[in-house]
């Protein structure tokens, strides 16, 4: 086997990711402890860690975005991203995964719970990025290491090996032995783990645990696997070599686990990522990077008073100074960030994590000045969606470009400008998603808000033809305003939307004044006799009258207007509600939860089928009215520990009759008298 590259040669970058509550945070301020880039321990309840210092995290005790530490180990570079374990946030996660040369995957001992790991690891899967898993908090568990790999290994597609095995006293958990250089260690408080014999009752669970750990090597190496059939014991470094190709290639999973409360297992942690995470230049031909440098990816964004725009990117190829040009951008301040804290630097190598100012024109996510064969990270769909007004008048403008802000520094953010209902909506991935923005609106940007359920965009429409004239007459001295016409008014198919034509002869109206008609009728639909706006009717002009002198363009819009404003209400108007195809992906177990969502929202189911890609994952599709989409993705989460989700378009509309639709229009009525 060839000579394994310098680790230690270039900075490079580990993302610490996992669902929520599973103690990301933690674990980082324990790698930052054990590295010595803090001499004191920060907590979550004190809100004392480096991670999570935005008053919106530490009022939430949770990660909202990404958090930058930088420390080094046994002569490396290393940058830690902490990175959100909510679903409601993982726009920030993916960003960042695609910044990093190994994921350190984090999640709590409870085999009950691995399916929450499961949007992270399929994630991780098909991007071919390189991971490990770290089973936290040993200290309470009450599960085994093996039952937790096994209901690991039905969420991943790739194979998952025990790099160590523990060493137990009694309930707890005291140490462990290390599968490949066969030694055992006990763990002690605030120092490295003591070097121990090996207990004899773990002996030959040792040698099984290895031998499975040798074959899964072996699976991709053709000269280990000569030597496992000659009964060879490969030699240790060897072993190693393995590990760091499959793990480098992404082929298989180490696990291993440990206490970041306690600081148990943690330097074991950090000599694996020592030696076997992949190097930049690995990480590099992974991506398939090129361009004439420096490349440079951003993956966060943060807007703050008085400093300005900061983007956080990785230096891919050729380093870089301060006062560079990127993509047309002049780079002005380059910031490190030891331990969590930002510090202005002159220039920065390859492969290092930077914050680099006042990059204008450039988004997150982008990649300047090269290009890569890897695709970029999806941009999520929005789920859920608030209406929001200013509280003080006047700051509507202000309030717009924060919330541009807001997007440019989470991509999974979306202003919209309703149209329909003339609402500013703010989509998001949840109810907490929003708050998080709205909160730091009000922080950073000095700009508060009311927030209200958006409104639905209801159409209406007739279900009988009518004819109707309107004559508009207005004599006051000199010149009076005249215009006559006959209107035919009929419905249409559903979805074949509005038509005006007409039948005139004879000149009865000329034909300079039928686009006024036109205009007029237009004008019209924009508020029905149920006060909606009108779909799916056609319009014919059938005949009218005009004066030689009191005519005009405005008379006849006018009288058009008069016959719409009269006939409509004679033509049995309907309520018409938006219906929306929805795609409800869900671990199997909670499949009949979804169903029952759809069906008590007055959805209509219409099948279910495996989730592609996604095993033990099923896709329920079938139609919802978007009056009930408001909270779905707060039940779907309830019901699948937050895992669900769900995709949606609009399809069709349908009428809507009796108490329901008499209740909407009574509601719409009090919304124009106010």
């Amino acid at each position: 086997m060839p000579a394994m590259p310098d680790r230690a040669s270039a900075p490079r970058v580990a993302a610490i990711v996992g669902p929520y509550a599973s103690g990301k945070t933690t674990l980082m301020e324990s790698l930052l402890l054990a590295t010595e880039a803090i001499h004191r321990k920060g907590t979550v309840p004190e809100h004392s860690t480096v991670g999570d210092a935005s008053p919106e995290a530490r009022e939430r005790e949770m990660t909202v975005e990404v958090n930058v530490a930088q420390t080094s180990y046994l002569g490396g570079p290393w940058t830690f991203l902490d990175c959100p374990g909510s679903v409601e946030f993982l726009q920030d996660t993916y960003n960042a995964l695609a910044v990093a040369d190994v994921v350190v995957v984090v999640c709590e001992p409870d085999p009950a719970r691995a399916v929450m790991l499961t949007p992270l690891l399929n994630f991780l899967d098909r991007r071919g990025i390189p991971h490990l898993i770290f089973i936290n908090k040993m200290e309470s568990a009450d599960a085994s290491v093996r039952a937790m790999i096994e209901a690991l290994q039905a969420v991943s597609a790739r194979p998952l090996i025990a790099r160590e095995i523990p060493i137990r006293e009694g309930d707890k958990v005291v140490g462990y032995v290390d599968l490949v250089s066969e030694r055992a260690y006990r763990y002690q408080a605030g120092q490295p783990s003591a070097l121990i014999q090996i207990p004899e009752d773990l002996q030959d669970r040792k040698s099984e645990e290895r031998q499975a750990l040798l074959e899964h090597l072996a699976d991709f190496d053709d000269a280990l696997l000569e030597e496992l059939l000659a009964d060879t014991t490969p030699p240790k470094e060897e072993v190693y070599q393995a590990l760091a190709k499959d793990l480098s290639e992404d082929l298989l999973v180490p696990v291993f686990f440990g206490s970041a409360l306690q600081d148990s297992g943690v330097r074991r942690l950090l000599k694996a990522l020592r030696h076997e995470a992949p190097t930049l230049d690995e990480t590099r031909a992974r991506l398939g990077l090129e361009g004439p440098g420096p490349v440079v990816q951003i993956f966060k964004t943060h807007h703050a008073e008085h400093v300005g725009k900061l983007s956080l990117a990785r230096v891919w190829t050729s380093g870089l100074k301060d006062g560079a040009s990127l993509n047309g951008d002049k780079v002005t301040g380059l910031y490190a960030f030891p331990a969590g804290a930002q510090t202005k630097i002159s220039e920065v190598p390859a492969g290092a994590i930077v914050g680099i100012g006042r990059l204008e024109n450039q988004a997150t996510g982008a990649l300047l000045n090269g290009e890569s064969a890897a695709d970029a990270p999806p941009t999520l769909t929005s789920l859920f969606a608030l209406a929001l007004r200013t509280r003080k008048q006047g700051d509507d403008v202000k309030l717009t470009a924060a919330l541009g802000k807001l997007c440019e520094e989470d991509p999974s953010l979306r202003l919209e400008m309703n149209t329909e209902t003339g609402e500013l909506l703010l989509w998001g991935q949840g109810d907490i998603h929003l708050q998080v923005a709205l909160a730091r609106l009000a922080r950073q940007f000095h700009v508060e808000v009311d927030v209200s359920r958006p409104q639905v965009p209801y159409k209406e429409t007739i279900r009988a033809a009518v004819s109707q004239q309107g004559r508009f007459k207005r004599q006051s001295g000199g010149h009076g305003q005249f215009g006559d016409v006959h209107l035919t008014i009929a419905p249409r198919p559903r979805g074949a939307g509005f038509e005006f034509t007409d039948t005139i002869t004879g000149g009865v109206v000329p034909k300079q004044y039928i686009p006024a008609v036109e205009h007029g009728v237009t004008e019209y639909l924009a508020r029905g006799p149920l006060g909606f706006p009108v779909v799916d009717i056609v319009v014919t002009l059938t005949d009218g009258s005009y004066h030689v002198v009191d005519s005009s363009e405005q008379a006849f819009r006018s009288a058009a207007q008069l016959a719409m404003r009269e006939g409509m209400p004679k033509g049995d108007p309907v309520l018409l509600e938006p219906i929306l195809t929805v795609e409800i992906s869900v671990p199997t177990e909670a499949t009949s939860r979804a169903q029952r969502a759809l069906s008590t929202r007055r959805g209509q189911i219409l099948g279910f089928m495996p989730k592609e890609g996604w095993a033990g994952w099923d896709v329920v599709q079938g139609y919802l009215p978007q009056a009930e989409m408001h909270d779905l993705i707060v039940e779907i989460r309830s019901a699948t520990m937050g895992v669900g989700t769900f995709q949606w378009t609009f399809d069709h509309l349908q009428e809507v009759t009796g108490r329901a639709a008499e209740e909407v229009v009574e509601a719409r009525k009090a919304f124009l008298a106010g």
